[in-house]
């Protein structure tokens, strides 16, 4: 009797342990990513899709891609996500070779609360002048003049912006940098700007959504998915071409339709496609090209490259349904190049 139960507590024993083994697995296979809000959506669906058909989680943050580079550099997480190719000083910085792979393309909206929310057509100098505060009521003759079908209310303008370092005031404040000279020289392009007196901060693409929807007269700027998903109003651009452009995946992906470099570091902002919508961007994921730092692992490293590689080909599957653009062949390729360049100990981790 003594001998079974020994046995049972010597069977008990291996199997906890087995159990125990089992997590510390899945928690080594946890991924950790942070940065751009713009394509978080479609990130949370990617990666609760991956997690589901090959069972490794990955922890996403939304916390802006000026706090996604910050991390990626102090090595707090496998990946970031940016709508800025980092800067030289921030590659310099990293201490090592950062890879860039784009995953989506989205659109920048300028969205906005009136009575009735009527869709309203923007210049690019209506839009620069808006927020720099230069246009203070809806009610201006510069708004009527391209919106003739519309009663416009007498309301004060209230700009909300982003008060923390966005990759998505960087893609707009990249396009009023190219079409204002004022805008140039007197604020710039940025993932954090020194914005006018009297506007609003908000942090990320959904705290702007939210305070210009519960804010009559408010006006901001959002990835378009934030404005759809809040039943938001949101306007057309006119582009170079002067063509009046609603943004639909279609006029993104117009706006794409130039040569990809190889490292994936290009501007689609104030593009010269007739029918491209003028403020889209890709939307990158950066990472180590040498796997092997810190306490890292092989097995750690292959599971990214692996997750990386499903994104940019079979995870592209989820794009178009959350109101981002797929990637082009081209751009999709030149992304697996890069994946499969991804080493640790110097040698490729992918076949």
């Amino acid at each position: 009797m003594l001998k079974a139960c020994s046995v049972l507590i010597i069977a008990f024993v291996i199997l906890c342990s087995a159990f125990a083994g089992d997590r510390v697995l899945a928690a080594d296979q946890e991924l950790l990513g942070a940065g751009a809000t713009f394509p978080q959506p479609l990130y949370s669906k990617m990666f609760d899709a991956y997690n589901n058909q090959y069972k490794v989680k990955v922890n996403y943050q939304g916390i802006g891609s000026g706090g996604g580079i910050n991390q990626l550099i102090k090595k707090t997480v496998d990946f970031g996500g940016t709508d800025a190719f980092m800067t030289e000083n921030e590659l310099k910085e990293a201490g090592a070779q950062v890879l860039h792979i784009p995953t989506c393309l989205g659109a920048v909206v300028v969205t906005y609360n009136l009575p009735g929310n009527p869709k309203l057509n923007f210049t690019p100098d209506l839009i620069a002048d808006i927020f720099m505060s230069k246009i203070t009521k809806w009610g201006d003759p510069r708004i009527a003049a391209v919106n003739p079908n519309v009663k416009l209310p007498d309301l004060p303008i209230i700009v909300v912006n982003r008060a923390d370092g966005s990759g998505t005031t960087y893609i707009f404040s990249e396009y009023l940098t190219k079409v204002s000279a004022e805008w140039k020289e007197k604020i710039g392009t940025g993932k954090s700007l020194k914005w006018p007196a009297g506007q609003i901060g908000q942090k990320g693409n959904p705290g702007v959504a939210g305070y210009v929807k519960q804010t009559p007269g408010a006006v901001g700027y959002v990835e378009l998915l934030y404005a759809l998903q809040n039943k938001m109003a949101f306007g057309n651009v006119k582009n170079k071409s002067g063509k009046i452009i609603e943004p639909t995946i279609k006029a993104v992906s117009a706006a794409a339709n130039i040569r990809i470099p190889d490292d994936t570091n290009v501007s689609l902002t104030d593009t010269d496609a007739a029918d491209g919508y003028p403020i889209s961007s890709f939307t990158w994921l950066i990472f180590y090209k040498e796997q092997n730092y810190g306490n890292r692992n092989a097995e750690r490293a292959e599971a990214l490259a692996k997750m990386l590689l499903w994104m940019v080909t079979d995870g592209q599957k989820y794009v178009e349904p959350l109101q981002y653009a797929p990637l082009s062949k081209e751009a999709a390729a030149k992304s697996v190049k890069l994946i499969r360049s991804v080493t640790y100990n110097g040698k490729p981790i992918l076949k």
